[in-house]
């Protein structure tokens, strides 16, 4: 009668047959035609969980891979799962023969199995997660700072034109402090870096960023004059908006910002393309074009938009010529490029104030009338907001700084609904929500999709592994308690 595989198996190698049928690992039991009809019937073996797992574990994929004598490793694995003839390559002296020898030294009891390795997996995510929380931690104070400082500048700004009506002039106040950017970093280096170095020998380092040739006259008015331009322009519409409307409105638009990045890194950079971020760009455009039509397209309203659009739009391109022209930057070379736009500021845009100040398009009767107070306030408030945007990535995510600016749309909102004569009507809280929902869209990344699919397979599968577990125990329960029951009759 030939045996199947669903028959018991022998409970010792030598209750099947005489000793001459027993077979040494090193050498193949039987040739595979001579157990065919078994063969045959794996494909309806059922076999238990536990004995899987057992099976699983009694020999390592390499015992299987490199035999003595160049078995194939489909016989054994055969062999091995039917318990043909009693192969139990698993037996200790199967297992004394496959052990590698250890190097000489000196014995030590063996530790608990899985305490090291659980040790080990313990202090990793401990590690893991104590970053983690970290930089999540100095992340929320990032988002407070960048939501503070940009809300408040634009209220400090909006107070001093009640009383100080020249924005350009505000503009270069505050561009000038710019000048401060690398000598904070150098006080940052020398009280952070272990190799300390010279202001002399860290401008030289920082100056490789425009060339082999550093800061000549050349690279100063080619590379660093056209961005101090577009600082200015972006400043200038930015706080003459907010002469026009009201700071909820200029702080919302200005969020479309990172729409037009997108738009123009996918045509002038040659970005990737992705279809989540023009609905973004999309959802923009119509923000802008209701919150136009929340005010009823009146003069005033069709103005400031226009102007922050405009503000918007010249920060868009400040950041992609900057990538396209310069690349990206280090910090101490972001920092002395921002304060070389301050130099310029200083050399070339001086000119225009006081141009402005004799033809009275910004005048002031006396010095003493200027609120020097307000204007020092906002040039700090919008220095450390540049600061914190610029180097809080060292300690945080870009996606946490860049919520700041987002969140300081509600904060503009609360204020102005205490001191100005806004209307939340109900296409300005639309546009808003709109205008807030692409922006943050825009900071999916790139491979939202691919983490959004392993999410949802990771959620299925661990939902399969809990009913499949809660089955188990349910049938097991009655078994265990049928055992339970039983009265025993061992005497």
């Amino acid at each position: 009668m030939p045996l199947s595989a669903l028959d018991p198996l022998p409970a010792c190698p030598g209750a099947c047959g005489p000793s001459g049928m027993r077979r040494s690992p090193d050498v193949s039991p039987r040739r595979l035609s001579d157990i065919s009809p078994q063969l045959r019937q794996l494909k309806y073996l059922v076999v238990d969980e536990a004995i899987k797992e057992d099976l699983k574990w009694s020999r390592s994929v390499e015992d299987l891979t490199s035999g003595p004598v160049g078995l194939t490793s489909i016989e054994e694995r055969i062999l091995r799962i039917t318990g043909y003839y009693g192969y139990q390559p698993w037996a200790a002296s199967y297992k004394r023969e496959e052990r590698p020898r250890e190097p000489p030294g000196p014995v030590e009891a063996p530790a608990p199995a899985g305490s090291e390795a659980s040790g080990r997996t313990s202090r990793g995510r401990w590690t893991c997660s104590r970053v983690q929380l970290e930089k999540t931690l100095w992340g929320v104070a990032v988002v407070v700072c960048v939501c503070a400082s940009w809300a408040g500048a634009a209220q400090l700004a909006r107070l001093t034109f009640r009383t100080f009506d020249a924005p350009f002039t505000l503009t270069w106040f505050a561009t000038n402090w710019n000048f401060l950017f690398f000598p904070l970093y150098y006080v940052g280096h020398v009280c952070k870096s272990t190799e300390k170095q010279s202001v002399k020998q860290r401008y030289r380092e920082c100056c490789r960023f425009f060339g082999d040739n550093g800061l000549t006259l050349k690279v100063f008015f080619t590379k660093a004059a056209p961005f101090g331009v577009l600082w200015t322009l972006t400043n200038y519409l930015y706080l003459h908006a907010i002469k026009k409307i009201n700071t909820t409105d200029v702080s919302v638009l200005f969020c479309c910002n990172k729409a037009f990045v997108f738009l123009l890194s996918w045509i002038v950079l040659r970005d990737r393309f992705m279809g989540v971020r023009i609905v973004a760009a999309i959802l923009a455009i119509a923000g802008i074009v209701m919150m136009t039509y929340a005010d009823g397209f009146h003069s005033h309203s069709v103005i400031g938009i226009a102007l922050v659009v405009g503000s918007a739009s010249m920060s868009a391109l400040y950041k992609v010529l900057f990538k396209l022209l310069l690349g990206s930057a280090k910090f101490g070379e972001a920092a002395l490029f921002l304060s070389m736009l301050g130099v310029f500021n200083i050399l070339f845009i001086t000119c225009i104030p006081v141009i402005l100040y004799f033809t009275k398009v910004e005048y002031w009767s006396s010095f003493d009338d200027i609120p020097w107070g307000n204007l020092c306030g906002f040039s700090i408030l919008l220095l450390t907001f540049n600061i914190v945007l610029n180097f809080g990535i060292a300690v945080t995510y870009p996606t946490l700084m860049s919520l700041g600016i987002v969140l300081s749309v509600p904060v503009n909102a609360v204020v102005d609904h205490y001191t100005s004569q806004i209307v939340f009507n109900g296409v300005r809280v639309i546009a808003i929500i709109i205008i807030g929902l692409g922006f943050l869209l825009l900071l999916l990344p790139e491979e939202w999709d691919v983490w959004l699919i392993k999410l949802l397979t990771r959620l299925k599968v661990r939902k399969k592994e809990e009913t499949a577990e809660g089955g188990a125990d349910l049938g097991s329960g009655p078994q265990n308690r049928s055992r339970r029951a039983r009265p025993s009759f061992a005497r």
